[in-house]
Formats: C-alpha cells, sequence, structure tokens
C-alpha cells in the first residue's frame, strides 16, 4: 500500500440517508479521522450529506481523488445485495481498495481477488476476526485502567455513538481515553479493533479481553468499549454477556430511546421497565468485578427539543440517575456521572 494518505469513497448505494442500514456510513462521516470526498448513492446523486457531495457512480467519484471504497451499509443478514458485485468490480477496476464491514468477506471471492490482485490494490475485510483468539486470560481485571461500557436496552439505538462522544469529551478534558471498537462502524472509524459479532460464541470473552490490552497498549488509561446486541434481545443476547465478561466493566452506561416499549422488529417482545434492566445488567456483571449503571443516555431523535428535553427529566427521575441525549445535548453530565462512580 503507499503512503497516500487515504481518502474514502462511501458505497451506500440507497441506504445513505437511512440511519439504521446506513450506519456505518454515518458513523465514519460523523467521526472518522480520514478524510470523506465523496458518497456514493444514486437515488441522491447531486445531494450533500455532512457537506460531502453525493455521486451516482464510482467514475463520478473520481474526480475527488479516493483512494479507498468503503462499504459504507449494515444489510440485513451482512450479505451484499446482487446489484453491488458490479459496485464493487468498478471500485476495484478503479485501483480502489475495498473496506468491508459485511458478514461475506470479499477476500474470500476468487473473482474479486483476482481482479484486486491485477490492480495493485486491498481487499480489507474489517470482520474477519483473528486466527488465534481464545478464552479470556484474566488480563482484563489486571489492567491499570478504568472501563465503560456501553450497553442498551434493544439493538442500534446508539452504544457506538455514545462511546464516542464520551471518549472526545474525555479526551478534551485531557484525560487519556481511547474507544475501543467492538463492530465493524467502529473499526473503520478508529482504524483497529474486532468485530465480536465475528467470533465463535466462546472467544467473545477472550476477544474483548484482547481489546482492552491494545487499548491499553494505545495509550487509554480510561477506555470507552463500544456495546453491542442488547441482553433483552430474543437474537442478539450472546454478544452482549461476552462483552460484559470480557471488557469487565468498572460502569455500565445504559442507552436507551425514548419512547419504545418492545424490541425492534419482534412484536410481542417488550421491553421491561428501566429499573428492571439496570438491576439485570448489575446483576449479570463478571462477580470479580461488579459494576454499576452510572447513567443513561437517552436517545431523542424521534422527540422535538420540549418533548426531549421532558423525556431527560423523565427518566432521571424514573431512574435516580444522570440522564441525558449526549448527541443533542451534550455528553459532559454523562461523562461527570461516570467518572464519579468509578472513584
Amino acid at each position: 500500500m503507499s503512503d497516500q494518505p487515504e481518502r474514502l469513497l462511501i458505497l451506500a448505494e440507497g441506504f445513505s440517508a437511512d440511519p439504521h442500514y446506513g450506519k456505518t456510513a454515518h458513523g465514519v462521516l460523523a467521526y472518522g479521522e480520514r478524510p470523506v470526498v465523496a458518497l456514493l448513492d444514486s437515488t441522491r446523486a447531486g445531494e450533500t450529506q455532512n457537506g460531502v457531495p453525493v455521486v451516482a457512480s464510482v467514475n463520478d467519484a473520481l474526480c475527488f481523488n479516493p483512494t479507498t471504497a468503503l462499504v459504507g451499509v449494515a444489510t440485513q443478514g451482512g450479505r451484499f445485495p446482487p446489484a453491488w458485485r458490479e459496485l464493487l468490480k468498478s471500485a476495484i477496476s478503479k485501483d480502489l481498495h475495498v473496506e468491508n464491514g459485511l458478514h461475506e468477506f470479499l477476500a474470500d471471492d476468487e473473482e474479486l481477488t483476482g481482479l484486486a490482485a491485477r490492480h495493485g490494490v486491498e481487499l480489507r475485510d474489517l470482520r474477519r476476526p483473528p486466527a488465534d483468539l481464545n478464552v479470556p486470560t484474566g488480563a482484563n481485571l489486571e489492567l491499570p485502567v478504568k472501563t465503560v461500557l456501553t450497553v442498551g436496552s434493544d439493538c442500534a439505538i446508539g452504544k457506538m455513538t455514545v462511546s464516542l462522544e464520551l471518549d472526545r469529551a474525555a479526551r478534551a478534558r485531557g484525560l487519556a481515553s481511547r474507544f475501543v471498537p467492538t463492530g465493524q462502524t467502529g473499526i473503520a472509524i478508529a482504524g483497529w479493533g474486532i468485530s465480536v459479532d465475528a467470533v465463535v460464541s466462546d472467544f467473545i470473552a477472550g476477544a474483548t479481553e484482547r481489546l482492552l490490552v491494545e487499548g491499553h497498549e494505545r495509550g487509554g488509561e480510561l477506555l470507552m468499549v463500544e456495546g453491542q446486541g442488547a441482553l433483552l434481545h430474543p437474537a442478539y443476547s450472546g454478544v452482549t454477556l461476552g462483552l460484559v465478561h470480557g471488557s469487565a466493566p468498572h460502569a455500565f452506561v445504559l442507552c436507551h430511546l425514548a419512547g419504545q416499549t418492545e424490541i425492534e422488529g419482534y412484536p410481542g417482545h417488550p421491553l421491561t421497565s428501566l429499573p428492571e434492566i439496570i438491576e439485570l445488567h448489575e446483576r449479570i456483571s463478571l462477580p470479580a468485578r461488579k459494576a454499576t449503571v452510572a447513567a443513561i443516555a437517552l436517545n431523542t431523535r424521534e422527540l422535538g427539543e420540549d418533548e426531549a428535553r421532558a423525556a431527560v427529566a423523565a427518566t432521571a427521575k424514573e431512574t435516580g440517575l444522570v440522564t441525558d441525549d449526549p448527541v443533542r445535548f451534550g455528553p459532559d453530565r454523562l461523562l461527570d456521572a461516570v467518572l464519579a462512580a468509578m472513584i
């Protein structure tokens, strides 16, 4: 790979405006350190997003001199839609590295790897786990760090965003904080990490422990670990428990979507009350290091300004915990609560 600084073309065909299926694009645009020069989505060509031009094709993006095409969507099941094959081939044929966070690995595709070899570009599968993962060793309890894990009442409600906001606020105060990425979008933002949802279930805790060790080696004394899944989720609870025990956090921040009463996409699976969810997380924390929920990060994206402030106040009253929307109102009150809980 050349020493040329990376410039991203984000591939988000059909999903650039979708905060759920387009979450990788949204996350990298908001928090990534590598410059994004164009966003590909033919349904919105000619518009801009976060100040970045939206183009219809790879050819249309070349005038912005991208070096890497990043797959910016999280499709259901983690597979590429059939139409994306030509899009990927187009990017490779234009001498762009391709960075992919889906469960379908590009490096396992003979046609794409052959094309990449001919054009001298890399195919980077962000979700491919290291081959030598194992169970935890106990290093997670010996590191001279304080660890915060974001957890959620449901999936896709902002656990990564909250971790990034807390990390950014901590760094602004001069604290040696590091964001610890555990999913494909976090890896695309930070440039390192392990996507724990692609790890053999026995090794999720061990993979998480390894991430803590690396976060400390990268200078972290305060580690903001990106949460995944949700304990109450009928499909994605296992990854959460592995993260809890592997990170052995000193404190949780519970993320919740204001007004939500049941698991998204699973009608008939109600959420229990926030106090019950808080008690559940504290009860299943690693016995060798019991953790408390230090604060509630309330996602108020579906509410107006006055409604959002009222929801924050109501949640604080219901739980007795500091509550705020760190994106809308800033992360400082949540960070204060986290730091106080770990003294």
